[in-house]
């Protein structure tokens, strides 16, 4: 009751907003009484309302709670807080300064919790009322000296880069998430700063190499903060702001020579319009094509010693690939270039990172990791990402290793590592030969955008974590089997029905029903055939066009299918719901046929022209022990299978409520509840609304629907023999009088050879008497 009298307060609210939305506020609402509505802040929750009236903190009428609810702050406070020492614990006196609602405070002292990562204290709306986040239950472990230090200059947003390059650099103490965290507050503060200054640069290099040293937990619990994906995209912004002041285009450089203690090499080819600066495991080229036509670099192993070249926009992909211990390579060639340089492009910048320290997954279960350089790619001046050609670039194939699946290109989302928009398979422009992937250790490969770019392998997962996986997919692959074989002993039912019975044949929803059970009945046996035999182990990457094709073929019968069901959808809504005037155009079943198995040729075959690649098998759904699956991923999977699908299921999942609706309200008594119930079950396998439990599988609502799925969607052939045999009437009639005239002409032939036995034996004796 208090939550309806609540949504009628809120329903008269809004309906009174509405009738002063497009009048001025000042004049319009004086006359009401401000005691009538409650305060804004008790209607933060709701906020987003774009009319809502309620009294502002100045005691005016508000048309909506969003100014009231984002503006204004908390005020500074000094509270008591419960620190871990040596002795047990005690209470501290700490402070927050003001800030504003829905931001996070820093701390005066530093409070670290059990995994070193530093907390914050928020300023948010509880009760109507701005108020400082409650940590009256926590308890904070004392900060080392070096966190300590770091934060401060988090706090007092320093702008000297050197002090925290010798903080860090030079402290004893290895580096913690707390620390991590600091210093991407830190170099988010400098990136905000109207000029960057090439002076730092240095320190920048030397603050991220030892960053990239931390080991690999701290960095993760960093990451959870956001605080890795901060610090790499500031310390790119930031470098990407020195480029004119690195190379202003009169052959000569700002950049000083660094003394001989530092842990920055660089190295300046003025003639060439490249400038290098690198570390132990980092290495930057600022790089002006105006000066050479320098658009690229390529990274090479000479002995144990990385070192690179650089490339001009004429340079031939072979001959790139062909230099001796390639690592990896990235060149614009020279139309590419062209076109960029028309966007107003005028630098480049090629950072190379030995490995992917500072990008971090925070998921606990990793399909796929790095295993090449890391290598990022920015044009500064160029506001779109997006290419208006491919950028071909070289990565060495880390698969040396058989406990690895296989790989392929991909690009970093400051999330997760993805590989769509890249093609693996690469080739040449023009004349050149077509580069093959498949046998050599370096993977050309092509990206319409910038960003950072890896090669990537599948993890394969241990022995004990492999079985366990396949003992939970057991009884589905189990319930799999079954339910095709059901399935195709009823679909070959239905077909000797329909040989045996011309009635039966010869009805218009038979045929159509027959066409059905054709496209369904080459769909189960294809993909019972490749579960089942040796075929899938053949369809490797190194065969890629039967590949192709049995991909191509499955998608295609699965859209013959769905264009099926959608077509009997249609006639069963003019069935059950027109009913009257209904007339089906002369030869519809022969135009249902042409559109069915038709159709689906057009999103089948722009799959396999315009993302042919999507059919090879991923690398990060594939391990050695599990058969790899030729069909469409990325855009073609979602595009040419998901989206048609999709559609044609929600069309006959709205079309079977409809049916019975209309059927429910025409008909409905207590003698037809059980038919009506037997028409909503056929229509739900016949429709083929059991797709509905596939696609939540797909998007991963939960392993309930998996098992729905497996159960429903692979007996659809056995359910259509048991309605359009089993249960109708005709038919068993039909298979009952066949059954009872094949007996009753084994019982006259019985009775006719009884009968002349009996009269051959009574001759016999006739005669022996005589």
């Amino acid at each position: 009751m208090p939550s309806l009298v609540f949504l009628c307060l809120i329903a008269g609210n809004i309906a009174l907003a509405l009738a002063y939305a497009s009048k001025d506020s000042s004049e319009e609402t004086q006359h009401l009484n401000p005691t009538d509505f409650s305060k804004c802040l008790d209607y933060c929750h709701l906020k987003n309302v774009r009319f809502l009236l309620c009294i502002g903190e100045d005691g005016k009428l508000e048309k909506s709670p969003l100014k009231t609810c984002t503006e204004g702050d908390c005020k500074a406070e000094d509270f008591q807080i419960k620190y871990e020492t040596k002795n047990g614990y005690e209470f501290r006196e700490n402070r927050v300064e003001a800030t504003k609602v829905g931001k996070r405070a820093h701390l005066r002292d530093l409070c670290l919790d059990e995994r070193n990562v530093p907390l914050r204290r928020r300023c948010h709306i509880r009760n109507g009322t701005k108020t400082w986040q409650s940590f009256e239950n926590v308890t904070c472990r004392m900060a080392p000296e070096l966190s300590t230090n770091l934060d401060t200059l988090a706090v007092n947003n320093s702008s000297d880069l050197s002090q925290l390059s010798d903080l860090v650099t030079h402290s004893k103490e290895p580096l913690n998430a707390a620390d991590i965290v600091s210093i991407s507050e830190i170099f988010s503060s400098q990136v905000k700063k109207s000029v960057q200054k090439v002076d730092d640069i240095e320190d920048l290099m030397n603050i991220c190499q030892q960053v990239m040293s931390t080991d690999k937990e701290t960095l993760r619990l960093a990451a959870e903060q956001n605080a890795t994906n901060s610090l790499l995209s500031n310390f790119e912004d930031y470098l990407d702001a020195l480029a004119p002041q690195l190379l202003p285009g009169d052959g000569t450089t700002s950049l000083q020579i660094p003394n001989d203690n530092s842990q920055v090499e660089t190295q300046r080819i003025l003639d060439k319009g490249v400038v290098l600066l690198r570390t132990k495991e980092l290495s930057v080229f600022f790089v002006d094509p105006g000066v050479a036509n320098v658009t690229g670099i390529a990274i090479f192993l000479e002995g144990v010693t990385s070192q690179f070249k650089i490339l001009q926009s004429s340079e031939n992909l072979e001959s790139i690939r062909a230099i001796e211990n390639l690592e990896s390579a990235a060149i614009l060639p020279d139309k590419l270039w062209r076109d960029v340089k028309e966007r107003g492009a005028r630098y480049l910048i090629f950072k190379v990172y030995a490995r992917d320290a500072l990008f971090v997954e925070t998921a606990e279960e990793l399909k796929r990791r790095p295993t090449s350089n890391v290598i990022s790619i920015t044009i500064p001046g160029l506001d779109d990402h997006n290419l208006p050609g491919k950028l071909p670039f070289f990565l060495r194939n880390g698969d040396t290793n058989k406990s690895q699946a296989q790989g392929g290109c991909g690009y970093w989302n400051y999330e997760t590592w993805l590989s769509d928009g890249i093609s693996t398979c690469g080739s040449g422009s023009g004349s050149e030969v077509p580069l093959d992937n498949s046998s050599h250790p370096v993977i050309l490969c092509h990206a319409d955008h910038l960003t950072q770019f890896t090669f990537l392998l599948g993890i394969r997962k241990p022995p004990e974590v492999i079985s366990a996986t396949g003992e939970k997919e057991l009884p589905l692959d189990i319930i799999t089997n079954v339910g095709l074989s059901l399935s195709l002993m009823g679909l070959l039912g239905i077909f000797v029905t329909a040989a045996l019975f011309k009635r039966f044949r010869n009805t218009p929803s038979t045929k159509i029903l027959l066409n059905l059970c054709v496209a369904l009945g080459l769909q189960l046996s294809l993909f019972l055939v490749l579960s089942e035999g040796d075929l899938l182990k053949q369809l490797d990457s190194t065969d890629f066009d039967r590949c192709l094709v049995t991909g191509a073929l499955m998608q295609y019968l699965l859209l013959v299918v769905f264009s099926w069901m959608f077509i009997i959808g249609l006639l069963q809504y003019k069935r059950y719901v027109k009913v009257i005037g209904v007339k089906h155009p002369k030869h519809y079943i022969l135009m249902s046929a042409l559109v069915a198995w038709t159709l689906p040729l057009i999103p089948t075959l722009l799959v396999v022209f315009l993302d042919s690649a999507s059919y090879r098998p991923s690398g990060n759904t594939t391990t050695e022990d599990i058969p790899i699956l030729c069909y469409p991923s990325g855009y073609g999977l979602g595009l040419g299978v998901i989206l048609p699908i999709g559609l044609i299921t929600l069309c006959n999942i709205l079309m079977l409520g409809y049916i019975n609706w209309s059927v429910h309200r025409a008909l409905f008594t207590e003698n037809l509840i059980l038919k009506q119930l037997h028409l909503s079950v056929l229509l739900f396998f016949l429709l083929g609304v059991t797709w509905i439990f596939g696609l939540c599988a797909f998007f991963n609502f939960g392993t309930i629907f998996s098992y729905l799925f497996c159960i429903t969607a692979t007996m659809q052939g056995f359910v259509l023999f048991l309605y359009f045999v089993v249960f109708n009437k005709d038919n068993r009639r039909s298979w009952l009088g066949l059954c009872r005239l094949r007996r009753s002409k084994r019982v006259g032939e019985v009775i006719e050879l009884a009968t002349e036995s009996n009269f051959k034996n009574s001759l016999k004796t006739q005669s022996t008497s005589n």
